[in-house]
């Protein structure tokens, strides 16, 4: 269940920024709404996963996995393009959540 509510609380980041983008700049009402909500409940959602996790193992997590599904978002929604090393560099972030969660001791199981 935790990492359930943790993978809430990165998708509640992700509709966040992406809706940040689409306001530009605060200017959209409706995006800037929305942003503001799911912000709201990303951090809230983080903070039900924190009676679990460590904060950084949490935070770590959260803030890679954000960093990967944004990236990817604005590539297929913004037409925002990546080179190789961003992407390899995304990669290695992924790998460091794999190595938390497969090995880590202060990772809940």
């Amino acid at each position: 269940m935790p990492y359930l509510i943790l993978a809430f609380a990165v998708l509640a980041e992700t509709i966040g920024t992406s809706a940040l983008q689409a306001s530009q700049q605060f200017t959209r009402p409706l995006p800037a709404a929305i942003t503001v909500v799911a912000y709201a409940l990303a951090f809230w959602l983080l903070s039900l996963a924190l009676r679990t996790f460590p904060v950084g193992i949490a935070y770590a997590i959260w803030s890679g996995l954000g960093i990967v599904f944004i990236a990817a978002i604005g590539y297929l929604v913004f037409g925002q393009r990546l080179d190789w090393p961003a992407v390899t560099g995304m990669g290695l972030i992924l790998a460091g959540i794999l190595v938390i969660h497969l090995f880590s001791g202060a990772s809940p199981h």
